[in-house]
């Protein structure tokens, strides 16, 4: 059921991460594709698996695909941080954790334009997805990720970011 806050705020920003404006998600998903800020956290297990979730069908960008563990996008007048933790325990049950900066990235598409900041966290605790923001998740190995690529099951997104932050790194 999508529960989603259409006319919700959320920062415009500059590719160094500055606020420029504010505009409504439903904008931010629009014609104009304003840069908005979003976050990112993967979540890996001690066995090295790699939590994804699936997209629920009534999201706008990618239903029902595989994706990052948990993204969402950073408020109005919110910190990075505090999207993070906030979208984090919303998505996964997740608190607790400690998350590590990756980096960050521009990513487009048709849908929109998003100021990528990426995290990554090892946790062994309980996930439990909220059903009114997923359609579930589950820890995948190394072999799993590579044997969906560029089959249409996972999110480009995340296949990119995957690439980028982990493929060279294992």
């Amino acid at each position: 059921m999508d529960t989603t806050d259409y006319s919700e705020m959320l920062p415009v920003v500059n590719e160094q991460g500055e606020v420029t404006g504010k505009t409504t998600r439903k904008e931010a998903h629009g014609k104009l594709r304003p840069l908005h800020p979003v976050v990112h956290l993967h979540v890996f297990n001690s066995r090295g698996e790699l939590y994804l979730q699936k997209r629920p069908q009534w999201k706008d960008v990618q239903p029902g695909k595989w994706d990052t563990a948990t993204g969402g996008h950073v408020g109005y007048g919110e910190s990075i941080e505090n999207a993070l933790m906030r979208e984090v325990a919303e998505e996964l049950g997740i608190t607790g954790f400690a998350p590590v900066f990756l980096g960050r990235y521009t990513f487009e598409s048709d849908v929109e334009r998003e100021l990528v900041h990426v995290f990554r966290t090892l946790y062994d605790g309980p996930v439990t997805p909220d059903a009114n923001e997923l359609d579930g998740g589950r820890f995948w190995s190394a072999e799993e990720i590579a044997e969906a690529m560029g089959k249409g099951v996972l999110t480009p997104n995340f296949e990119s970011e995957y690439k980028r932050f982990f493929l060279c790194k294992q």
